[in-house]
């Protein structure tokens, strides 16, 4: 969507990532909560060196987490649906590149159907990793 700028996280960035992620969270009923939020805060600094990290919003609405080196999308959280946040912060994740992948919950639907209208397909469910208890399923996208 034209109209909203999305950089490079900084250090700076991550309590409002991690606000982001934990209001989500939080507003979730189905999502067990499995970490705190001082934790999430610190997954969030830990990853900032070895992921891209996309920010949208002043202060921070959205973020995208991106493992260069596989092409994994491992997050991608917005404050609020249906503003073009995501499809702003994906379409950047996707710049430069062939392919990626991602894992969603198999409850998230809204997601499945937010992937699925860009571009991405269904490729199989996938166990959770733990701590985590939900059932995922993987989908990919190619250029």
């Amino acid at each position: 969507m034209t109209g909203l700028r999305v950089r490079r996280a900084t250090e700076a960035d991550v309590p409002g990532c991690a606000a982001v992620v934990n209001g989500w969270i939080d507003a979730t009923g189905w999502f067990p909560r499995v970490h705190s939020h001082e934790e999430i805060e610190g997954f969030l600094r830990e990853a900032l060196p070895a992921r891209e990290i996309w920010v949208t919003g002043d202060p921070i609405e959205g973020y995208v987490s991106v493992d260069p080196e596989i092409g994994k999308v491992g997050a991608l959280y917005c404050a609020r649906s249906g503003a073009g946040l995501g499809k702003a912060l994906l379409d950047r994740a996707k710049e430069g590149r062939a392919r990626l992948f991602l894992h969603t919950h198999v409850t998230n639907l809204a997601a499945q159907r937010f992937y699925r209208r860009e571009g991405f397909r269904d490729a199989g469910e996938v166990d959770p990793e733990p701590p985590e208890t939900l059932r995922e399923l993987r989908m990919e996208w190619r250029r």
